[in-house]
């Protein structure tokens, strides 16, 4: 068996880690953390959002962005402190343009093809997740953003996904609970929601009965490959062990840039913090009260999600701050005055606060595929989808690695594997 190492411990390192063992590799998982799971891949929306495929790459996100600068609850907030890393990013996205509608469609084909992984996955293993097969809700406050919305369906419908417009009292049908007054919704019965801490734990323990080593609370020192063998050195200073693989795979989430670089490819993601909170629903009224069908609001670009009887999930909103963690309540209230406006009979005196960063590509697309060395592969930058993507991505980098070991056997499509380049 070939011995393949896996740096990070979050959805896509896990799913990896599974995609491979399935596939008989000899599998090896870092992870800084005592346990997965515990950074981006904690606590987000919680959906698994085909519907949510749209990449970022338009002007009109700039022109938000610039708008947005100065408003400290901005859904889209860019510090406006200068750095090459942030520049030569956004300098990449504003290229990507053009490439918006071909991204858009093609993101939303990996999403309803990482359903049937995931769904798979989860049955086979017995893995309980909160999982909720209600659709999604996406609502609309006036009519600009509802006539947007209708030009990113036909998008969605180039990639095989079907959602269809609902008026306000349908709208009111599909979710009861719903406060406001909206202009119009469109709906996807096919999306679905589910607890993605939840999810990674139980595959990573999937993974360990099909022999991964799991080595958690490892801090990943270097890494390095002459494209036959590669190290990855783990430890504290004064105190490092190497250890020796036939293959790495990077799934280090907002880490991955480093490590690329470090194996001599440019990777270029930027962490795009996002914030969630749960809402613990301890009273009949509050969980009555709050919506069992999932949600997202285009004005606000917050999401939601049912997590089992008494759990509320909100979250979104993108913030450019470098790989600041902090959670700032200024960036914390506006979710719940949110909850408050739209869900009244919800009691928000026990939330739940949390940040995270997405690593985000500036194409908004994965990076799948081979490095620069033969033995070095990628599995990281899935943005604000890593949840929604992630099954179908390690299923497909387990395609580039079998074409890369084992060039007899079928890798089956893969998309999106294109090499990293310097």
């Amino acid at each position: 068996m070939k011995s393949i190492a896996i740096i990070g411990g979050g959805i896509t390192g896990v799913t990896t880690a599974y995609a491979l063992a399935m596939r008989g590799y000899d599998v090896t998982l870092f992870e800084k953390h005592r346990y997965s799971a515990m950074e981006t891949s904690f606590a987000n929306g919680g959906q698994l959002s085909a519907s949510n495929a749209e990449v970022w790459n338009h002007w009109s996100t700039i022109l938000k962005g610039m708008k947005w600068m100065l408003r400290s609850d901005a859904p889209l907030l860019v510090h406006p402190k200068p750095s090459w890393h942030k520049l030569s990013w956004f300098a990449d996205f504003i290229s990507n343009i053009p490439n918006y509608r071909q991204n858009t469609i093609e993101t939303t084909r990996l999403a309803i093809a990482a359903r049937e992984h995931l769904f798979e996955w989860a049955l086979k293993e017995g893995i309980d997740f909160d999982l909720k097969k209600q659709g999604i809700l996406h609502i609309y406050r006036d009519k600009k953003g509802f006539e947007h919305a209708a030009k990113v369906t036909k998008l969605l419908a180039a990639g095989g996904l079907q959602r269809r417009a609902v008026t306000p009292d349908e709208m009111r049908a599909i979710e009861p609970t719903l406060a406001g007054q909206y202009y119009g919704g469109y709906f996807t019965e096919s999306d679905s929601t589910g607890d993605i801490h939840k999810f990674t734990v139980g595959l990573a323990e999937a993974a360990q009965r099909l022999g991964v080593k799991m080595l958690f609370d490892q801090n990943v020192l270097s890494v390095d490959s002459d494209g036959k063998h590669a190290r990855v050195t783990m430890g504290q200073k004064g105190a490092s062990q190497t250890h020796h693989f036939e293959g790495i795979v990077v799934c280090a989430g907002v880490a991955s840039r480093n490590l690329a670089s470090q194996l001599g490819d440019r990777v270029n993601i930027y962490p795009v913090k996002g914030y969630s909170i749960t809402v613990n629903l301890l009273d009949q009224a509050s969980q009555a009260g709050a919506p069992n069908v999932s949600l997202l609001d285009d004005e606000t670009k917050l999401v939601t999600s049912r997590l089992g009887k008494e759990r509320f999930r909100v979250a979104g909103t993108a913030e450019f701050n470098g790989y600041n963690k902090d959670i700032r309540a200024n960036r914390i209230r506006p979710l719940i005055d949110w909850v408050e406006q739209c869900f009244p009979t919800v009691n928000t005196r026990q939330v739940v606060p949390w940040a995270g960063l997405r690593p985000m590509m500036p194409d908004l697309m994965p990076r799948i595929g081979r490095g620069r060395h033969a033995n070095v592969f990628y599995n990281t930058g899935h943005g604000h989808l890593g949840w929604t993507l992630s099954a179908v991505t390690a299923d497909m980098v387990g395609g580039v690695v079998d074409q890369a070991f084992q060039p007899t056997r079928s890798g089956g499509r893969v998309i999106g594997s294109r090499p990293v380049t310097a």
